[in-house]
């Protein structure tokens, strides 16, 4: 009788030290899962609120250990800092915990908007019931008895946790599992709104089919790059470039589908189309919440494929982007000018953004700008910071211009602002000064950092694009300025509700972060100069 061996199986090794910022997210929203389905209905607002701001704050905290922990890896670019973690499937580097502490204090802030009750009477902005169809009984026996949504939390922090693991992903899979984790709580909190219910869940669906299309493009890109690398780890498929393996023709297509499902998530053109409906039919709130933190994580992992595994193969890639960045800027700033309704106008002005990001990726590998001092990735990454506090605190404003129906969003009710609330229209004007790239504000630091990197790329004919398209940015962002300080309104004025200390917070801080990022942007610079390159 021969008896065989058992295998050596050896247990996995996973590297807890570097992931737990990821842990305590997650843990945070399992603990609100058990407070939905056993605390009592009036206590769950105040557990879960304190639940998700304690569970961020920890993991902030545990972040910035991790990254003063970062030890030089022996693999990738010389400069690169951290490891490769859980058995290949993280890559904690210096990239990687410049975006979760990015990530985390935009989330932070996020949340004290998904928590503000004052207007709406005591209420949060979310539906009471989200199975309830509008302007049914049930609806209206909801509002009656004062229900309200708070599970808006976890599915808040379920989000949270997989922006952190999509631009922190070293293969693949894990990266498409983040994107879908980080996705799905998404689709259902846009269909949440307690206000124009039919508008809300129309921008769900929207976000989800068109979302679904776009995981699968990204997933069969997935297959065709195995195909050509043999391997799912961006190191691995990052070597098969490298060494050029055979069938480059399923290397492009590999690279043009998973670049679909990257460039839907960052609302590049033409993969834009979803962006002003969600935009507009989501809470205000979340929609402040997905266009600053999901930008970030999006553009993290779009730096991750395309210069760790597809770092090599750049002319062959380089082009697209640089296609794609140009039609985004001109979509983006020029449809912008038609808009008629803040909240699809602010989403023209993110896709516009995305362009601008894009134009930042375009630049060289590596390649560091002798006048900025920055490389490409460093550039993207000052950039998203310049960019996600301006916005959170914009759509933090819409939703205190108010009318009988709730938001006031259409352009002639922002009409004779400035003498209704001179405060709250000098701050809306400073963010939209921001956006258009104003000196003294951080979009004008932004814009120069990754112009810069662009620039020693040999991308000056985007920079150049990118100029142009900020000064036609530039003029509906003015346009909105007049309309509030100098035009009087033709109806009925606009009404500006009170916010609670929530919402104040949220204002003064994305404020004071817009100015100082503007005057001294010196120690966030060197934050993202500090991350250095990827490990692989």
């Amino acid at each position: 009788m021969n008896i065989v061996a058992a295998p050596d199986i050896s247990a996995p090794s996973i590297e807890y030290s570097v992931i737990y910022p990821v842990l305590i997210v997650f843990g945070a929203a399992f603990i609100g899962v058990l407070i939905e389905a056993f605390a009592p209905r009036k206590s769950r607002y105040l557990a879960q609120l304190v639940v998700t701001l304690v569970g961020l704050l920890a993991a902030f905290g545990g972040t910035i250990f991790v990254a003063r922990g970062l030890d030089e890896s022996s693999s990738g670019a010389a400069t690169a800092r951290g490891e490769v973690a859980a058995e290949g499937a993280l890559a904690i580097d210096g990239p990687t915990v410049f975006i979760w502490g990015l990530v985390l204090i935009l989330a932070f802030i996020s949340m004290l908007l998904f928590a503000e009750r004052r207007l709406e009477g005591g209420l949060t902005a979310f539906a009471g019931q989200a199975a309830s169809i509008p302007g049914t009984e049930a609806e209206r026996e909801d509002v009656g008895k004062r229900v309200e949504q708070t599970e808006i939390f976890p599915l808040a922090l379920f989000a949270i946790g997989g922006m952190m693991v999509f631009p922190a992903s070293n293969d693949l899979i894990t990266m498409f599992i983040a994107l879908e984790v980080l996705s799905l709580p998404l689709y259902v909190l846009c269909g949440m709104a307690r206000r124009r219910r039919l508008l809300s869940q129309e921008a769900a669906m929207k976000y989800f089919l068109l979302g679904a299309f776009a995981s699968a493009f990204f997933l069969y890109g997935i297959a065709l790059t195995y195909g050509y690398a043999g391997s799912l780890t961006m190191g691995g498929i990052a070597d098969a470039v490298d060494n050029r393996a055979g069938g480059h023709n399923l290397l492009l297509a590999g690279i043009g589908l998973l670049a679909v499902g990257m460039l839907f998530k960052v609302s590049a053109a033409p993969f834009h189309a979803w962006t002003p409906d969600v935009y507009q039919g989501a809470p205000s709130a979340v929609t402040g919440f997905m266009a600053a933190c999901t930008k970030v994580a999006a553009f993290g992992a779009l730096l991750r494929i395309f210069f760790v595994a597809f770092g090599d193969a750049q002319w062959d890639w380089r082009p697209m982007i640089w296609i794609i960045a140009g039609l985004t800027m001109v979509v983006g700033s020029l449809v912008a000018i038609a808009q008629t309704d803040i909240k699809r106008m602010l989403a023209y002005s993110s896709v516009a953004h995305a362009g601008f990001l894009l134009v930042g990726v375009a630049g060289a590998v590596g390649v560091t700008a002798d006048y900025t001092g920055i490389t490409s990735i460093e550039g993207v990454l000052f950039y998203l910071a310049t960019y996600g506090f301006p916005t959170i605190g914009a759509f933090a404003i819409v939703t205190l211009v108010r009318d009988a129906g709730g938001e006031a969003t259409h352009l002639s009710r922002w009409a004779g602002l400035g003498k209704e609330s001179p405060l709250l229209a000098c701050m809306f004007a400073f963010f939209l000064l921001a956006f258009a790239g104003i000196p003294l504000t951080s979009g004008f630091m932004g814009k120069w950092a990754v112009f810069g990197a662009a620039w020693a790329g040999d991308a000056w004919v985007l920079v150049v694009i990118g100029v142009l398209m900020s000064a036609v940015a530039a003029f509906f962002y003015v346009r909105v300025i007049v309309l509030m300080f100098f035009q009087e309104p033709t109806g009925e004025g606009p009404t500006v509700a009170v916010p609670s200390y929530l919402t104040s917070v949220v204002l003064a801080v994305t404020v004071a972060v817009t100015i100082v990022l503007g005057i001294v942007p010196g120690p966030v610079l060197e934050l993202a100069q500090n991350a250095g390159a990827f490990v692989r």
